[in-house]
């Protein structure tokens, strides 16, 4: 798995993550966002979240979870080291030192050539 170097903070705007279950139906609705690929999604309980357009098979008002999914985000620092997991969108699943995983904004990463 690719290792990158984080070169710019970033600090995320959604720090109570929710888990997301395959099979889970949620309310879609249009919201503008800078990520293409990217859906504003609702529970059933209330809680809404950003969702791969992959992760999800939509109708009108609705989508349904094609995979479980975590929208956890890491707070990082320019000179941390993660280790890319996935990537969709824009965004890199990411595991730092500390094995703490979560997304991370693709433009916040430099890929490393040498681990070490």
């Amino acid at each position: 798995m690719p290792i990158h170097r984080v070169t710019q903070p970033y600090q995320s705007a959604y720090p109570d993550p929710i888990i997301l279950k395959q099979g889970e139906t949620l309310t879609t609705s249009d919201r503008q966002t800078d990520w293409p690929g990217w859906i504003w999604c609702t529970t059933a309980s209330g809680e809404s979240r950003w969702v791969p357009d992959a992760f999800v098979n939509v109708s009108p008002g609705q989508a349904t979870m094609r995979r479980d999914y975590n929208p956890i985000e890491l707070n990082v620092q320019p000179g941390d080291r993660l280790t890319a997991i996935e990537t969709i969108n824009g965004w890199a699943w990411c595991a730092d030192a500390a094995r703490q995983q979560g997304w991370v904004p693709q433009e916040c990463l430099q890929p490393l050539q040498d681990p070490t």
